[in-house]
């Protein structure tokens, strides 16, 4: 099974940017899988339920109306990273944000966005 770790996560004002990663650590199939197939970031605020925020498939992504215009996902698959570049950030982008990959999570990383 894959291993997941998001970091990049931090405090920042309306308006700013900041960039996630989601490394992936495992064996070497896992890791294969992790470079080809569905990989999704998810985000959890605060009393309310976990919402997908962008996926990146081996060909093409997806995006939450709430993000698009604003957030984009990319994979690095030499590195086996998916990155969320998350720009003009507005304080309901408050949350932990998860990434995902073949039923594994990672542990999250809290941003928190300052009016």
């Amino acid at each position: 099974q894959v291993q997941l770790v998001e970091s990049g996560g931090g405090f920042v004002q309306a308006g700013g940017s900041l960039r996630l990663s989601c490394a992936a650590s495992g064996t070497l199939f896992p890791s294969r899988i992790f470079r080809i197939s569905t990989v999704g970031w998810y985000r959890q605020a605060p009393g309310k339920q976990r919402e997908l925020v962008a996926n990146t498939t081996g060909e093409s992504t997806n995006y939450a109306d709430f993000v698009k215009g604003r957030f984009v996902i990319s994979r690095d698959t030499a590195k086996n990273t998916v990155y969320l570049q998350m720009n003009s950030l507005k304080p309901e982008d408050t949350a932990v944000y998860y990434c995902e990959n073949g039923g594994s999570w990672g542990q999250g990383t809290q941003v928190t966005v300052s009016s």
